[in-house]
């Protein structure tokens, strides 16, 4: 109530400054020209000015300039008022012609329009105009950030314009850098493009530069991550405009960039998947994702409830993340049918009684222990809940028809040389073997690392910067496949699509990047010089850890799907009577907590080689 008071209170304020500004321009044109005619009179005179009052108030209704927010008028604002002013001058001409030709000249009505619309523009753009004169006398300017906007495009252009007229702002814009040719040497809003890319280094020491602001919203991903790259040798901070995916709304603004990630280092452009496919095996069903609370839990549930899905159940043990995702979802999902339940897969009888009271028709199976240095050192743990877990789930949708089963799982796998990626292989054969004997589509999802994941790398690295370091990597030349977890979960969502039963789908991450240089890049975008101001560290491999990680054992082979990003590895065939006595032992010694749960994971994975460091 007391904000639409004062907003009435301001809206009164600026109608009686406009009756000011009529009156004034009437009375100076009038003093300047000295053309009212001689029988005029003070009623036409004052049928005049009060005629004025009235079109302008009029006029600038009809205009939108009461509806202007004056800290952020702009040219469209500008082209309003000059709109109006034709409006106002017309008007006037035709009053003239027609019937004030005896009261007042041509001449008086070009210099009271004229003036009008110096005194109205004052009025509506003074504190823009304040903030502009203000930045080039540089007042305050030795406070603020001495930044090189590189990209001098439209969204270049914005940015400028804003760092110079808002107060809310510590930039201080001292030149722009772009690749197009025709650009160098033009100001861009009083600001020179003093070269391209390859000369950041350069200007950068020459303006002394404080920060680099990236403003390429268009840019694809491999020319971005050369950009970034040659930013990292001028030594200075980085920071980045989101792409425009990102920028949803439309608006380029200060508040929108954000610090370089190091995905944009990447060098390859945002996985797309056919959402069309997504939402055919979605869109009213429902979904239970099993670990929804984690990681790539909580981003399927984000995907899933945007696809219209009839329910979505959440699964998670750990209550906290089980909640956060659930509150997100209300927010953002108000019409979704949402259902969170804390449970453990591990409890069989509490599974059975989600799939019989929910009947889920598609499950999404994420739950799971993933950390492998802690895995090591638990081992039946780790088979418990992977294993043991995720054939408890299994179990329950064969049990009750459900349509399609999507295991996650990991390219540690692969012929592994840690106790969790071992328990992930027991679980892909569990879903090949319900697969060869189900009405459900059982389907595994092989990938790699994910980006800003519960446990990932990169957010240690950066606690580690800011600390002052070291940066700790545990090999120089160690090397691992990266995906944004958006990316894994659409690939994810996309193979359930293709699901046809017993396949394990392997999502095409990429060329494997180097984790030094993933430290390396960061220290850089950071702003500090690796191994001066912050050293790395190599401390040497932890148990279960390898050098490299592989996607494919060599019998598997590999077969293309529509999305060449998502391919099917060729099912290995096992003596499942075999499979099940020893999966029968295996729970039987986990839960008798056994000292030689790794060897008897191996009886299971013969691939697997118990790595035998403390």
């Amino acid at each position: 109530m007391k904000h639409k008071k004062n907003d009435m209170l301001k809206k009164i304020l600026i109608v009686c400054v406009d009756i000011a500004c009529v009156i004034i321009a009437l009375v100076f044109s009038y003093t300047i020209t000295k053309n009212l005619l001689p029988d005029t009179t003070y009623l036409s005179l004052f049928i005049w000015f009060a005629g004025n009052v009235a079109l302008v108030l009029i006029v600038y209704k009809l205009s939108g300039l009461y509806s202007v927010i004056f800290s952020s008028a702009g040219i469209i604002d500008a082209l309003h008022l000059c709109f109006a002013m034709c409006c106002v001058l017309v008007a006037n001409i035709i009053y003239v012609a027609i019937i004030g030709r005896d009261i007042i000249g041509f001449s008086t009505c070009c210099v009271y329009v004229s003036f009008l619309f110096f005194l109205t523009g004052m009025s509506r753009f003074w504190k823009r105009a304040f903030n502009v004169c203000r930045f080039y006398i540089s007042l305050g300017a030795e406070k603020k950030k001495r930044v090189m906007v590189i990209g001098a495009g439209k969204s270049g252009a914005t940015l400028i314009a804003e760092m110079q007229t808002s107060d809310k702002t510590d930039y201080l814009p001292v030149c722009a850098i772009d690749d197009d040719p025709e650009k160098i040497g033009k100001s861009v809003c009083g600001v020179k493009v003093v070269g391209s890319t390859y000369e950041i280094k350069k200007y950068a020491k020459r303006y002394n530069v404080n920060e680099l602001l990236v403003t390429m919203p268009s840019v694809d991903r491999a020319r971005l991550s050369k950009i970034i790259s040659r930013c990292n040798d001028a030594g200075c901070p980085v920071k980045i405009l989101p792409g425009l995916y990102q920028l949803a709304d439309g608006q380029v603004s200060v508040s929108s960039i954000r610090e370089v990630d190091i995905q944009d280092l990447l060098g390859r452009d945002a996985v797309k998947v056919d959402i069309n496919e997504i939402i055919g095996y979605i869109e009213d069903k429902t979904v239970l994702v099993t670990g929804g609370g984690g990681s790539i839990g909580s981003e399927l549930c984000r995907q899933i409830a945007s696809h219209n899905p009839k329910k979505l159940i959440i699964l998670d043990i750990y209550e906290n993340n089980a909640y956060n995702i659930e509150q997100e979802l209300k927010r953002k999902q108000r019409n979704l049918n949402l259902v969170t339940l804390i449970a453990s897969v591990r409890d069989y009888g509490k599974i059975k009684d989600v799939f019989d009271k929910y009947r889920p028709q598609i499950v999404f199976h994420a739950a799971a222990h993933k950390h492998v240095p802690l895995m090591e050192t638990s081992p039946n743990e780790a088979v418990k809940n992977n294993v043991f877990g995720t054939f408890n789930v299994a179990r329950c949708a064969d049990a009750y028809g459900v349509e399609t089963f999507v295991q996650i799982s990991t390219d540690k796998a692969v012929n592994p040389t840690n106790v969790m990626g071992a328990t992930k292989r027991i679980c892909e054969m569990i879903i090949q073997a319900f697969g060869r004997h189900s009405n459900t589509k059982f389907v595994a999802v092989r990938f790699g690392n994910v980006l800003g994941s519960n446990g990932s790398v990169i957010p240690l690295f950066k606690q580690q910067i800011k600390e002052g370091g070291p940066v700790t990597v545990t090999h120089k030349d160690i090397i691992r496949y990266f995906m944004t977890i958006p990316e894994a979960v659409s690939l994810v969502l996309q193979a359930g699509a293709y699901a046809k039963g017993g396949q394990i789908f392997v999502l095409d991450m990429g060329e494997p990047v180097r984790i030094y240089d993933l430290a390396y890049n960061l220290i850089k975008l950071s702003g500090f010089e690796p191994n001066v101001d912050i050293k790395i560290e190599c401390t040497g491999l932890r148990p279960g850890e390898k050098l490299y990680e592989e996607r494919l054992m060599d019998e598997e082979g590999m077969q293309k799907t529509p999305n060449g990003l998502i391919n099917v590895a060729q099912p290995l065939k096992f003596d499942e009577t075999n499979f099940w006595h020893h999966l029968n032992e295996l729970y039987e010694a986990a839960y008798a907590e056994t000292e030689a749960m790794k060897t008897l994971v191996k009886e299971i994975v013969p691939t697997y080689k118990i790595d035998t460091r403390e």
